[in-house]
């Protein structure tokens, strides 16, 4: 902090504190803010005892970076007090200010927290939590999660379980808490709903008869008539909703009643919205389906209707699932004249698909982002030539490195284990090379565009050296290690990335290994790859068969070489996906141990060699040979290598480092570990 924002204490006078919290003095001043008021200070400093920016009145440290308010420095806290929140145990003030359960329990609580006024809730069902739960009336905000009852923020009164820890937080607004154990319903006349904690399973997989939606909070449930209604639509379900896409109130119709939504096409069997001037019915949540959107698997706004007309649309085959559009029902369509992009409602207005984005009238803000826009590169033209009719960069600067790269067109490098070192893979031509060092990019990858979107995520990517930031990342999308160029996003606390390969792929493809197109799935959980025969997790993209064979390629798989080398063999191998020969064949040449017929491997017809995936590309396919980087496991940097001949033994598992490995280059070291034995390890070696 600039010693000019503050003021000292007055009279001449220092007034200072010895903080048990702090083994320097500390100075009380007064902190000028040098923005307006009503606005945060981005160099502020915080308050070492409430987190918050250090305002008015308070202490500093003149010798390092400490700070606390005047409340803060001046509070009498016991060494010790009884919580609770946390009955079973004493709570140790720790000069983090917090207090803590020690190293009986993990239980720790900020000091804001512990002062809060708490008090027993009385008789709250042990039917709907099985712990106690806390009346906190206010909570300055120190609260920030959503109601486990309605899933909506939490902002006033509330109830809190001190039990249960992240990540499985349970607070109840107050009103949330107080609602009655039965009601009655005019969706069931015959019996009475009763509050339960969660849903019961369906076979729709959701569990709101109302919205049909999945819920995760409480509901009121019939089991006699399996009819669920979560807290939001009990407590946000108004008679009467209007909204601006719209220009008739709907009107709910509390019943029992079969019917297809108009604006989304999937059946309803409870309370649907009315609009009885057009005649529609629709799911509560479908009201407020937005006019146009923006999605990632198109270029162009696509825009919601009902009331499509036959001609309006050449072909019906959704763009996202690939299943026909029935053209009875609302549907979103591209908006562009000639362009005949179309969507069942609740494909587009998927969370893996679309981030929430409803666009104005007339704007189509993604169709700005043109990837081949000078201002939208990363490069600058050096000198250009002339082949044909066409101007081409001959010399350029590219961003992510110091010297000018000149392109080649034909001809090798001096090396013939030359790395691209944007996607790693093999150098081929063209390319641009750097004449002061071993620096190479395909043209394709020296022209990449600095953002765009991609169908692998909902938010918009902007491209990143890996390099340069940590060494090496991870693809979200093929989930293998690599070095080089990637696609990042920064929207809020969005992490996910995806190398430059997995980058080219888009929402469709066709795959040697399959007679079908597949198209791209985000939800894949239960599914098995026909590749690698390993189980895909929910999140995990996938492809699947346009005809719904039952054949699924996970990313990794899709973007595996059609070839690859094997140093007893002067052919290359050819990826093989599947596999007739007797079952004393079915092993691996290269490691020797047993192949699973059912998987693909790699394979030579003219030497009869097999071998595993893995064995055949290396564990480190996308890593440049000859990176380094530190890490808190080893004492020394270490280095990718390609062990071919003469190979050392792993120091974790023994077993030879054949291939792509990790070694320290540092004399007395002689250690040599794979990969994968690098990171299982969770001790430094």
């Amino acid at each position: 902090m600039d010693v000019s924002e503050c003021e000292s204490s007055t009279d001449g006078e220092t007034m200072e504190l010895q903080h048990f919290n702090h083994p320097h003095p500390l100075v009380f001043f007064k902190y000028q803010q040098t923005v307006a008021s009503e606005e945060v200070d981005p160099e502020a400093a915080l308050c070492r005892g409430c987190e918050e920016p250090v305002e008015g009145w308070s202490y500093r440290c003149n010798q390092c970076e400490f700070y606390l308010h005047k409340g803060c420095a001046e509070l009498e806290l016991a060494p010790q007090i009884q919580h609770p929140f946390h009955p079973k145990h004493p709570l140790t003030l720790l000069p983090e200010l917090l207090y803590s359960g020690g190293a009986i329990c993990v239980f720790d609580l900020h000091i804001n927290c512990a002062l809060l006024q708490s008090s027993v809730a009385a008789n709250f069902p042990n039917s709907l939590h099985p712990h106690p739960l806390f009346f906190i009336e206010s909570h300055n905000n120190e609260v920030d999660s959503d109601c486990s009852g309605c899933q909506k923020p939490i902002t006033g009164p509330l109830y809190h379980c001190s039990d249960c820890l992240y990540p499985t937080f349970f607070n109840l607004h107050k009103e949330c808490a107080e609602l009655p154990l039965e009601i009655n319903h005019p969706c069931d006349r015959e019996h009475p709903l009763t509050l339960l904690p969660q849903q019961p399973t369906h076979p729709q997989k959701c569990s709101c008869c109302l919205c049909r939606i999945q819920w995760k909070g409480f509901v009121y449930s019939c089991s006699l008539c399996n009819f669920d209604l979560s807290l939001d639509d009990f407590l946000f379900s108004p008679p009467t909703i209007t909204v601006a896409s719209h220009e008739h109130p709907w009107m709910l119709l509390s019943r029992k009643m079969s019917f297809d939504c108009d604006f989304c096409g999937t059946d309803g069997d409870h309370s649907p919205y009315v609009c009885a001037t057009c005649h529609l019915l629709v799911h509560k949540n479908c009201i407020s389906l937005p006019r146009h959107i923006m999605i990632t698997r198109h270029r162009h706004t696509i825009s919601h209707s009902y009331s499509f007309r036959q001609n309006q649309v050449e072909d019906w085959m959704c763009r996202v699932c690939y299943l026909e559009v029935d053209k009875s029902y609302g549907s979103y369509r591209c908006s562009a004249s000639d362009c005949n992009y179309i969507a069942h409602a609740l494909c587009a207005t998927d969370k893996a698909i679309w981030d929430g984005t409803i666009m104005l009238e007339g704007y189509d803000e993604r169709s700005e982002v043109v990837v081949d826009e000078p201002w939208n590169l990363i490069t600058d033209v050096v000198k250009q030539i002339r082949i044909g009719e066409l101007m081409v960069a001959s010399e350029i600067k590219h961003s992510y490195h110091d010297h000018n790269l000149r392109l080649t067109f034909s001809g090798k490098t001096k090396d013939d284990d030359s790395q691209c070192d944007g996607c790693t893979r093999p150098i081929s031509t063209p390319f641009y090379s750097c004449e002061q060092c071993k620096f190479f990019l395909h043209k394709d990858c020296a022209e990449l565009p600095k953002q765009m979107p991609h169908p692998f995520h909902k938010h918009l990517l902007t491209l990143s050296n890996s390099r340069v930031m940590f060494g090496y990342s991870c693809c979200n999308a093929c989930h293998r290690s690599y070095e080089g160029f990637s696609y990042s996003c920064y929207k809020g606390d969005c992490s996910f990335e995806i190398d430059i390969q997995c980058i080219l792929l888009s929402d469709t493809l066709k795959h040697p290994s399959h007679e079908h197109s597949l198209f791209l799935v985000h939800s894949n959980e239960g599914m098995i790859c026909n590749a690698c025969s390993v189980l895909r997790y929910p999140r995990h993209v996938a492809y699947r068969c346009m005809k719904r064979c039952d054949f699924i390629l996970d990313v990794g798989c899709a973007t595996l070489p059609l070839t690859a080398w094997y140093k007893y063999d002067r052919h290359p191998l050819t990826l093989t996906y599947s596999d007739d020969s007797e079952p004393s064949q079915h092993y691996c040449d290269l490691c020797e141990k047993k192949r699973d017929p059912n998987r693909w491997f790699y394979y030579c017809a003219d030497c009869d060699n097999s071998l595993h995936l893995n064995c055949a590309i290396g564990d480190l396919p996308y890593m440049k040979l000859g990176i380094r980087f530190n890490n808190y496991r080893h004492e020394h940097p270490l280095t990718v290598v390609k062990n071919i001949w003469n190979c050392p033994p792993c120091k974790v598992c023994g077993e030879i480092c054949n291939g792509q490995a990790l070694e320290c280059k540092e004399s007395e070291c002689n250690f040599f570990v794979h990969w994968d034995c690098y990171w299982i390890r969770k001790r430094s070696i």
